[in-house]
């Protein structure tokens, strides 16, 4: 879809250095502007940065609606990026599994993802992105991760080991573990000793880990560590360059990425439901410590604004800071220069919220309409057809 022509939204509240003020901004040529402009009075609306997600596997029920019945991932993609700009996401990093656990987290299924997003990246209204989310018991395959990010360009890979949770569900919870094995098309006896395979690579892992991490720095990339339970854990993947903390599970995990300057990231559906669901540590709680930088859709995108209004309501920091966490913070920590404020000459990437209903009602990518509805479309439409 082509840029809007040049629009001059007025009577908004907008977000911009910190504050909500009765400013007007101007959009031209994709960017956030001045100079002549058509009028949309959008009095009654908040005008917000767009958001910025930086891990999110809510993607995956687009490509498999049932763990069964995978759909043509290009297609799939389009949905995607319909139900990010629909929640006011305009920049996405989809949170892709690389796992000894197979199926739709395999090696095979994060290439054809690659595959599709290449493909279909130029079409889509969202700036989607790949996070690679590499299971760390898998040195045999380092070299294949390696060669997808140089062939795909992936910027932003995040170690994880879910293998002691995996062990703990075969010894305690034979009945889900085997639910488990038969959603990748195994028996409970064949996930085993996939499980314990990996487990038995253990002596291998740092030292594997430390090399493909050096390789991926030369390249570039941005590096995380996702589940970080106690402060050793995140001072090895502080060692191998992986500075991001996603989701630690303990206050002192947290405290010690604090402590080094890393900038902490945590669920926002934690924030929504008031704590995790896996049981580990309230985001809130971090958040009031001053130990959390930035929230992430996780499993579920529409959270991300949810989260932001829930924490002005709930007095823990104003529309402006939470905000910030969900826009401004997260185009810092990745490094995106050219978007995450209302600021002249960054890309026009911006939401109107009805301040009433708090519903998402514009989304605009990059001056392009990406979403559009309610009241906020009949005034687009209005001005539209009054400047035909």
């Amino acid at each position: 879809m082509p840029q809007i022509s040049p629009l001059r939204l007025t009577g908004a509240q907008c977000l911009m250095d910190g504050q909500m003020m009765g400013e007007a901004l101007t959009i031209t040529h994709g960017l956030i502007g001045d100079g002549p402009a058509r009028e949309v009075n959008l009095t009654g609306y908040l005008l917000l940065p767009a958001i910025i997600d930086l891990h999110g596997d809510g993607f995956e029920r687009h490509l498999s609606p049932r763990p069964t019945a995978p759909f043509d991932k290009r297609r799939a993609l389009t949905s995607v990026a319909t139900e990010l700009a629909a929640n006011g996401i305009t920049t996405a990093w989809l949170a892709q599994s690389w796992s000894w656990e197979g199926g739709f987290r395999s090696g095979a299924a994060t290439l054809d993802l690659l595959a599709a997003l290449q493909d279909r990246r130029a079409s889509l209204l969202a700036d989607c992105r790949v996070q690679i989310r590499l299971e760390t018991h898998i040195p045999q395959e380092f070299a294949k991760v390696l060669q997808a990010v140089r062939t795909y360009g992936v910027d932003y890979v995040v170690f994880n080991n879910h293998l002691p949770e995996a062990l703990d569900m075969a010894k305690n919870q034979p009945k889900r573990f085997a639910n488990w094995a038969a959603q990748t098309k195994r028996t409970a006896e064949d996930m085993l000793q996939i499980v314990q395979a990996a487990d038995a690579a253990g002596p291998q892992v740092p030292s594997a880990l430390a090399d493909l991490a050096a390789q991926f720095a030369a390249l570039g990339l941005r590096m995380g560590s996702h589940d970080d339970a106690s402060p050793q854990t995140r001072t090895f993947f502080r060692s191998i360059g992986a500075r991001n903390c996603e989701f630690p599970t303990t206050l002192a995990a947290a405290q010690a990425a604090r402590d080094s300057g890393e900038p902490v990231l945590m669920g926002a559906p934690n924030v929504v439901r008031g704590g995790s669901q896996s049981g580990n540590i309230a985001a809130q709680s971090l958040i009031e410590a001053g130990l959390c930088d930035a929230l992430v859709s996780d499993y579920y995108y529409p959270a991300l604004a949810q989260a932001a209004f829930h924490l002005m309501d709930a007095g823990v920091m104003d529309l402006p800071a939470a905000w910030a966490m969900i826009s401004t913070h997260p185009a810092q920590i990745a490094g995106l220069q050219d978007r995450g404020a209302l600021t002249v000459g960054k890309r026009a990437d911006l939401v109107a919220v009805n301040a009433e209903t708090r519903a998402v009602e514009m989304t605009l990518s990059a001056g392009r309409i990406a979403h559009l509805s309610g009241e906020a479309a009949r005034r687009v439409w209005s001005a539209a057809m009054i400047g035909g």
